[in-house]
């Protein structure tokens, strides 16, 4: 079982890499784009209602995906009752967010957010319809087929967006770039996945998922509105430009954290689910997990700290340049999410999302405490209270990891500090190297290959178990 289940691995590992990596280099570059034509106030009105929509959307799917893809015997009756209550509340929710869209817009102060939010807000209900050939894929670990799917929905979205943008639409090129996209998701899985709900909607089926998903939805509905209480605050209390600064150095600063981080959940999950009563290969999985992906975060994380002006400048202009000190310290903020995921994802393999939502609550009770005290000190003060909060969080996410495995937060300090160690020497070198160039074009060429060069050689001499783990991996 134990071969099957790595080779099943790095075939999900490969290509779900390949997927997520693909996609979020073409969303990049479109978002590079988007933010040379467009203003950050057109980033910032979006950010405003980010909110709304993410709760409705964790509200939509219920924690049903992640209890269809935990559950062992599933039938078509799940998939089914779980489509017809996607579509339900979908349809309910956008008719809430219609009706309320002129009280978001005068909480905001900015009248024309009333009509970007009863536009955008269909992406809810176009999304339940692909929610289930989506599941269903995740679960045959076929990230291969999402990569196509997702790779042409992307990239015709997006041209549409950039064409829009450079015609002055302003943030309606982003509300149409995210509709669109949905829209070709949509079409695309329900063209090439033919599955169909039986006409049925069961109630113990129901009751069964939803005990699952309820708690894990509550679980995640408070991280969502803790991550944008952010926007809000900004929003409200600063300014459109300020929240568009802010979001845009929150989405560089997450991308390769999230991006590496959403492989190994989406691998790890229905990978590990099926061996969830044996503790101890549970353990020494999670423990490579943790390993391998500070192996490759920690370098990347310091190393965008390292070059964050050269990188903002070039790839933004000088347009931008109020964001490269937020970006800097988010960077620091993200390098210990990978923590988190692989923490919770733990609780979630064994089924216990009752204990995920009791650390959702104690943490985040403090986290919102460490908001609003840093609300005087500025942007800067808002973000370091971010990586403060970080902190405290990967110590209080082993708690239960440590009670169900035996994984202590002293026990993963020592897996990950040498890697933490190595990528702070590293990237010391570089910001030293970046400075000896005048051109940005040049501190990011040279910046880049030195942060893998110095790396490579520090891992080498140090840490020469996991990167040879970590090439074994791909043989």
């Amino acid at each position: 079982m134990g071969n099957d289940l790595r080779r099943e691995a790095v075939r999900g590992v490969l290509w779900s890499a390949i997927e997520r990596f693909s996609v979020q280099i073409v969303q990049f570059m479109i978002h590079i784009i988007l933010a040379r034509l467009l203003l950050p106030s057109d980033f910032g009105l979006i950010g405003m209602l980010a909110i709304f929509l993410q709760i409705s959307q964790l509200l939509i799917d219920g924690g049903f995906s992640n209890a269809l893809i935990q559950k062992q015997d599933r039938t078509e009756i799940d998939f089914s009752t779980v489509f017809y209550f996607n579509m339900f509340i979908s349809i309910a929710l956008y008719c809430v967010l219609f009706w309320t869209a002129p009280f978001i817009a005068n909480f905001y102060h900015i009248p024309e957010l009333s009509s970007v939010v009863r536009v955008i807000a269909l992406n809810l209900v176009i999304s339940s319809f692909f929610a289930i050939p989506k599941v269903k894929l995740m679960i045959a670990i076929d990230f291969k087929s999402q990569l196509k799917i997702s790779l042409v929905s992307i990239l015709v979205s997006g041209v549409v967006g950039v064409l829009l943008a450079y015609k002055g639409f302003g943030v309606w090129a982003l509300v149409m770039q995210s509709l669109l996209n949905n829209l070709f998701l949509c079409i695309l899985f329900c063209v090439c996945f033919r599955w169909f709900p039986l006409y049925v909607f069961s109630g113990k089926s129901f009751r069964s998922l939803f005990f699952f998903g309820s708690k894990l939805t509550l679980s995640s509905l408070i991280h969502t509105v803790y991550y944008n209480l952010y926007s809000i605050v900004i929003g409200r209390y600063f300014s459109a430009t300020a929240l568009g600064y802010f979001r845009n150095a929150e989405q560089f600063a997450s991308l390769p954290s999230s991006g590496i981080n959403m492989i190994i959940s989406r691998v790890s999950y229905p990978v590990l689910s099926r061996i969830q009563d044996d503790d101890e290969y549970l353990a020494r999985a999670y423990r490579k997990y943790i390993r391998l992906s500070s192996f490759l975060i920690f370098p990347l994380m310091f190393c965008l700290a390292a070059l964050a002006d050269p990188i903002v400048n070039f790839l933004l202009t000088d347009k931008w340049s109020e964001v490269i000190p937020l970006f800097r310290i988010l960077c620091l903020c993200w390098m210990l999410d990978h923590l988190s995921v692989i923490n919770l994802n733990l609780l979630f393999v064994k089924g216990r999302t009752d204990l995920s939502l009791r650390l959702e609550l104690v943490k985040k009770t403090i986290a919102t405490i460490i908001l609003f005290t840093s609300i005087p000190f500025g942007l800067e003060g808002m973000c370091w209270g971010r990586v403060f909060y970080y902190i405290i969080a990967s110590y209080i996410n082993t708690y239960y990891t440590k009670r169900l495995i035996g994984l202590s937060f002293l026990i993963q300090l020592h897996d990950i500090i040498p890697y933490w160690i190595l990528s702070l020497v590293m990237a010391l070198c570089v910001y030293g190297i970046s400075l000896l160039f005048l051109e940005s074009y040049f501190q990011i060429m040279f910046g880049v290959a030195s942060c893998v060069l110095i790396y490579y050689m520090l891992s080498y001499l140090f840490t020469f178990k996991t990167l040879k783990e970590f090439v074994l991996l791909f043989k």
